[in-house]
Parts: C-alpha cells; structure tokens; sequence
C-alpha cells in the first residue's frame, strides 16, 4: 500500500460518517476529498513544502471534533448566513486543486461560519471569530466573509487550544468595490498542536484590505495567505512569527495584482530563539495588464541563538513593464552597541535583551488598529520574552 493510500484510508472513515449536506455541498465535498485522496499529503519533495515536513500530522491519529467557532460583534447590520447563501463564493477561492490540506478541510465542510456585510454598511464593533482546540482531536475551521461595495468591517480570527490536535482552517473573504476591510488572525495554540490555515482574499475595484496575522504558538504550523487584487485596489499585509523552543513555523504568501493601479505593501518579522526553525516565502505577482503598478514586500528576522534557522525566499514576478516593485530580507542578531548602552545604564543583560526584542516586534503591533487587542498583545509579548530569558 501506498502511502498516500494509507494516508487517505486513515481519513475515509470519518469522511463517510459527515452528515449529509445540499446537494450542491456534498458534490464539493466528494470533489475535494477525491482530490486530497489523489495528492496525499506534501513531502519535502514538493518545491513549496521544501523547507516544512509535515510527516507528524500525516502520521499522528485525531478524532473528527466539532468544528464550531463562537461569533460575536455582528452588529450594524452584520449578519451570520446559512450554508446555501455562501453557494455562490464557497471554495471558489480558496482553490484545492494543488493543496491538499484545503482539499482535507472543503472534504469536512460543516458549521461553516458565513457572513455577509451589507452594501454601505458601516460595521463599528470587530466582529470576532474564536476557535478552541481539543487534546486528540482535529477540526477543519471554515469561514467566508462577503463584503458588499462601500462597506466597512473588522474581522478578528482567534485560535488557540490545549494539548496536542490538529487545526486545519480555510478562510475566504470577498470584498466588494471601495470596501474596506482590516482583518486580524491570531494564532495561540498549545505548543504541542498542529496548526494550518489558508487565507484567500479577492478585493474589488479600489478595495481597501489590510491583513495582521500574529503566530505564537504551535509545535507545527503553516500559514498560506493568498490576495488578488483589482485596479486601484490597495493591500497591506503584516505578519509577526515568535517561536522558541523546537517551534516550526511557515508563511507563504502571494500578492497577485491582476489590473492596474494597484498598491502593496507587505511586512513580515520572525523572531527565533532556542533551535526553533522559520519559513518566509513572499510572492508578489505583477500580470501583463497590471500596470503602474506599485509593491513593496519586506522581510526581517531576529535570530536570538546558534541552534535557530530562518529560510527566506521574497520573490517577484512581473510581466508588466510601468511597475515599481521592491522586496528584500534580512537576518540579524540583537544589536551589540545598544545592547551595550542598556547596560551602560544599569539594565541587566538578560532584561535589556528582552527590551530590545520586544521594540523589534513592537512596531508591527503598532499598527494594530483595535486598543484592547493591541494591550492584549503587549501583554503577552511582554511576558512571553521575560519569562523566557528567565529560563
């Protein structure tokens, strides 16, 4: 037996156990899971996989949880939708074709958190998403956001858990033309689970998108975010991965500008302690209409000991010829002549060390938006490089 057989056989069962669904939803389901059971799962053999085994989640043995995410702020308008209203958008684009975990969550299609903000509306409070793993178990989050023209919202995806399990989360948000949408993804989970998730954006016509996703946690964890832009549409995408211990975390995100005008900005910063290990791999496509077009993709690690390994990869590829596009990396270590200065001025080692990793991802949680998930953070980041350098 194969082992992309043994690895679809070890799925079948709980497949076939779904309750049934539409029509219509069990067809996509039945497409998607012949798909994961054709792919199996990637292997470091795979140019996009290359640097992140995920042998421990294709041989480690979770029972189907509930995949029930709890929803609060829909307000002004905001409404939660039913399965049959997502038909139109539902894995049009977060696409399985290639990938097979998103094929694994669309093949578990169920509780599927849908919300529809209407055309104008202006939705004043964030609307919040959590999700909460359970040790032994694994769970297929599925969310899609429809933002109608000219409307304004907040989303905030919150994961975290105890134990070890398995999260395997799609969302897909569609953004009418001249909306604006600041969405927020925090990741906490215990640092014994698995975590992968897909973000797939499709932004209309001077759209307004920024996206801040926030890693912390987690044995294993890969996040695909995926945004496709129309003419004049403007996109901001952050990202801020800590990890320590033996942590292995992956970001791999692509900014396609499909018309002209379109604007993107993008940072990225990792911070790396202990032998923990990080994947950046940025994508900025520039299609052959898409011109004056304007990108700029950054990426900044801190490696903080000998044993961390940070692979980066920016990339660009352009078939436009009025284009100003722009992407770098870095990796570096805490800068010795502040460290000295800290210390010049009565700040032991190990606490100055600690101010200056957290001014280095302060600057990414400063540009959140939302004051009480800004403290939030602060906190945690706080405690997070004090208690560690107390180790």
């Amino acid at each position: 037996m194969t082992a992309v057989a043994e690895q679809t056989g070890a799925w079948l069962k709980e497949f076939t156990g779904l309750p049934a669904v539409a029509p219509w939803a069990q067809e996509l389901r039945e497409t998607a899971f012949q798909r994961f059971a054709k792919l199996g799962f990637p292997t470091t053999h795979d140019e996009e996989w290359r640097f992140t085994n995920v042998a421990p989640i294709a041989r480690a043995s979770f029972t189907k949880g509930l995949t029930a995410g709890q929803i609060t702020g829909l307000t002004g308008g905001a409404q939660a939708c039913t399965l049959e209203e997502a038909r139109q958008h539902l894995g049009r684009l977060a696409v399985f074709d290639q990938n097979a975990f998103v094929a694994l969550n669309t093949a578990f299609l169920e509780n599927v958190i849908v919300i529809r903000i209407p055309s104008g509306a202006v939705i004043q409070e964030p609307i919040q998403i959590t999700y909460n793993g359970e040790a032994g178990q694994v769970t297929h989050p599925r969310v899609l956001i429809v933002v109608g023209a000219d409307a304004h919202c907040t989303i905030v995806e919150s994961y975290a858990g105890a134990g070890n399990y398995f999260t395997n989360a799609v969302t897909e948000i569609v953004a009418g033309d001249r909306a604006v949408v600041d969405h927020y993804k925090i990741q906490r989970e215990s640092l014994e689970a698995f975590h992968v998730a897909t973000l797939a954006a499709q932004l209309g016509r001077s759209a307004n998108f920024v996206s801040h996703s926030i890693s912390l946690g987690g044995a294993l964890v890969r996040n695909d975010v995926n945004v496709v832009l129309s003419e004049g549409t403007e996109a901001t995408i952050n990202g801020l991965y800590i990890v320590n211990g033996t942590q292995h975390i992956d970001n791999h995100t692509s900014i396609d500008h499909a018309k002209p005008h379109g604007t993107s900005h993008e940072l990225y910063k990792g911070i790396l302690d202990d032998q923990a290990r990080a994947v950046f791999n940025g994508r900025i496509i520039v299609r052959q209409d898409a011109q004056k077009t304007d990108s700029k993709q950054t990426n900044k690690n801190l490696v903080l000991s000998d044993e961390a390994v940070i692979d980066t990869k920016p990339e660009l590829q352009i078939w436009a010829d009025d284009v100003r596009c722009t992407h770098g990396a870095t990796i570096g270590q805490l800068d010795a002549e502040s460290l000295f200065y800290l210390q010049s001025r009565g700040i032991g080692k190990e606490q100055a060390r600690g101010l200056l990793t957290y001014a280095f991802a302060q600057d990414i949680v400063d540009r959140i938006k939302i004051p009480a998930l800004k403290d939030s953070l602060e906190r945690i980041l706080f405690e997070k490089f004090h208690e560690h350098r107390q180790k």
